[in-house]
C-alpha cells in the first residue's frame, strides 16, 4: 500500500499544473499588448480622413475614363493613396501632439496617451511616405506619385507647421492639400491633367471651410484652449456663419460648372443642384441661429458638418455614375 503524499509532492504537482495557466496568461497579455500597439499605429493614420480622400479619388477615375477604369489601376491608386494620406496624417499627429493633449476631442489619440513615441511615429510616417511614392510611381504613374508627394509636403509644411497656429485662414489655404486626390485619380487614368479635375479640385477647396468651421463651432473651446486660431475662436458666430454661407454658395456654383466642362449627362447636374440646395439651406439655418445669439451647442453646427460629408460624397458619386448611364 502506498503511504500518504508528502506536502512537497503536493506543492510540486500544484506548481506543475499552474505552469500552463501562467504561460497562457502571459501569451494573452502579450497578444493584448501587440493588438494595442497595432491599434495605436493604425490610429496615427486617421483612417476616417483617409476614407474621405478616397471618396474624391475614385470618382475622378471613373469620370476620366468615361466609364469603368481598370479595376487593378483603381486598386493600386487606392493603395498608394491610402499610404500617402496615412503618411501625412502621421506627421500631423507628431507635430500636433501638444495640441492634441490639450483638446478633449483628441487627447485619446496614440501620441497624447504615449502609446507610441514621437521618434517611432516619425519613422513610421517616413516609411509610409516612401512606400506611397514608390507604389504610385511603379504601379500607377510618376505624375500621380509626384502629386501625392506634393500634397503631403503641403499638408505638413504649409498647413501644419506654418498656417495652423498662426492664421484664422489656416484651413482655407491649408485645405489645398486635401484637394489633390481628384488630380491624382484623374492622372492615374489619363497620365495628364485637364480642366475637369481642376474643377473637382475647386469643389473640395471651397467645400473645406464650411465643413471645417462647422466642426470648429462644436469644438470652439477646445481650439481656444489649445491656442489654435480657428475662425470660430477669433470671430463672432454670425461673422463665421456668413462666411460659411458664402463658401457654400460658391461650392455649389463651382460644382455646376463641371456639367458643361466634362459634358456630363442629366444625373450629375440634378444631384449637384439638389444636394447643393440642401447645403445652402443648412448654412442659412446656421446663420439664423447665430444671429439669434444662441450658444455653441444650440447652433447645431454638426447638422451642417454631417450634411457637408454627405454632400461631397453625393456629388462625387454622381460624377462617377454619370458616365455609366451614357
Amino acid at each position: 500500500m502506498s503511504g500518504p503524499v508528502s506536502a512537497d509532492r503536493v506543492g510540486d504537482a500544484s506548481a506543475d499544473r499552474s505552469l500552463p495557466a501562467l504561460a497562457a496568461a502571459e501569451a494573452t497579455a502579450a497578444g493584448a499588448r501587440m493588438r494595442d500597439v497595432v491599434s495605436a499605429y493604425f490610429g496615427l493614420t486617421k483612417p476616417r480622413i483617409i476614407e474621405l480622400l478616397l471618396v474624391t479619388t475614385v470618382p475622378a477615375m471613373f469620370l476620366a475614363a468615361g466609364g469603368v477604369p481598370s479595376l487593378l489601376l483603381v486598386l493600386n491608386t487606392m493603395i498608394g493613396g491610402c499610404f500617402a494620406a496615412a503618411s501625412a496624417n502621421v506627421f500631423n499627429s507628431v507635430l500636433d501632439r501638444d495640441i492634441d493633449e490639450r483638446m478633449r476631442r483628441t487627447r485619446r489619440r496614440p501620441l497624447p496617451r504615449h502609446l507610441v513615441g514621437p521618434r517611432a511615429a516619425t519613422v513610421f510616417g517616413v516609411a509610409l511616405g516612401v512606400l506611397a511614392t514608390l507604389w504610385l510611381g511603379l504601379f500607377v504613374n510618376w505624375l500621380s506619385a509626384g502629386l501625392a508627394l506634393a500634397a503631403n509636403a503641403f499638408y505638413v509644411f504649409v498647413y501644419t507647421l506654418w498656417l495652423k497656429r498662426r492664421s484664422s485662414q489656416n484651413i482655407v489655404w491649408g485645405g489645398i492639400a486635401g484637394c489633390f486626390p481628384p488630380l491624382i485619380g484623374w492622372t492615374a487614368v489619363t497620365g495628364s491633367l485637364a480642366l475637369a479635375p481642376f474643377i473637382l479640385f475647386a469643389i473640395v477647396f471651397f467645400w473645406t471651410p464650411p465643413h471645417t468651421w462647422a466642426l470648429a463651432f462644436r469644438y470652439r473651446e477646445d481650439y481656444a484652449a489649445a491656442d489654435v486660431p480657428m475662425l470660430p475662436v477669433v470671430k463672432e458666430a454670425p461673422a463665421v456663419a456668413w462666411r460659411i454661407l458664402i463658401y457654400s454658395v460658391v461650392t455649389v456654383a463651382v460644382s455646376l460648372t463641371l456639367w458643361p466642362v466634362a459634358d456630363t449627362g442629366w444625373l450629375y447636374p440634378v444631384v449637384a443642384a439638389v444636394a447643393g440646395a440642401v447645403l445652402i439651406a443648412e448654412s442659412i439655418q446656421l446663420l439664423r441661429r447665430a444671429r439669434a445669439g444662441l450658444t455653441d451647442a444650440a447652433l447645431k453646427p454638426m447638422r451642417l458638418f454631417h450634411w457637408s460629408n454627405s454632400y461631397l460624397a453625393l456629388v462625387f458619386v454622381a460624377a462617377a455614375v454619370d458616365p455609366l448611364l451614357r
